[in-house]
């Protein structure tokens, strides 16, 4: 069973029917109790830093989800999900602590002459770990989805396992041990983000 995390975010009908589609038996839960119990576990994202960390922490999802990290289970956390990973935010100027499993901090995008901002719709991945299991199957230069404005910036150059660039070049996904996250959406990213959400479940099954 995969825990979908449950915290109030946009997008977590979307996350639950991808994961089912990729052969997940998927229990979306609210409480932390569920983890105990899960093979493996998501936590999906859309809006604001703070909005997600603190929701967490009213759920009792905050501790539980680093407990549950710590168990070497599979993890994925998906755009606000993936920067909740990090110690701080300078969304809005936000006061939130993150999570801190990854030390670093989430940026906003440089304003450049002709760069749209939040950058909404499909861009290139440059597979930078071709071991990372996520992407087994999947081409360098395939297209994913992104909605977003702020990006993480890992002080961890080894745990990026894939970059994108608009104007700026940021880290798409990381990876390290059991913890693989993704600031695009897979939920929306047809056949790509189908494939990885597939090889995500396979890992969950052992």
């Amino acid at each position: 069973m995969i825990a979908l995390l449950d915290y109030g975010s946009g997008n977590l009908r979307s996350v639950e029917k991808a994961l089912v589609k990729a052969g997940a038996n998927v229990q979306v839960t609210t409480a932390p109790g569920l983890l105990k119990e899960a093979r493996a576990a998501v936590l999906p994202g859309v809006g604001a830093f703070d909005d997600c960390i603190g929701a967490m922490q009213r759920q009792d999802l905050f501790g539980a989800v680093r407990e549950f990290i710590a168990s070497g289970r599979p993890f994925l956390g998906i755009c606000v999900g993936y920067q909740a990973l990090f110690d701080r935010s300078e969304e809005f100027n936000s006061c939130a602590q993150g999570l801190g499993i990854f030390r670093g901090r989430v940026v906003r995008f440089a304003a450049q002459p002709g760069l749209k901002i939040p950058q909404i719709g499909w861009n290139q991945l440059e597979i930078a770990r071709p071991d990372c299991p996520l992407y087994r199957g999947i081409d360098p230069g395939s297209h994913v989805y992104f909605v977003h404005s702020f990006y993480p910036k890992p002080e961890e150059p080894s745990i990026v396992a894939t970059r994108t660039t608009h104007g700026d070049t940021f880290a798409s996904s990381i990876w390290k041990d059991n913890v693989f996250a993704t600031q695009f959406h897979p939920e929306k990213s047809q056949e790509v983000g189908l494939r990885l959400l597939k090889n995500f479940v396979e890992l969950s099954d052992g």
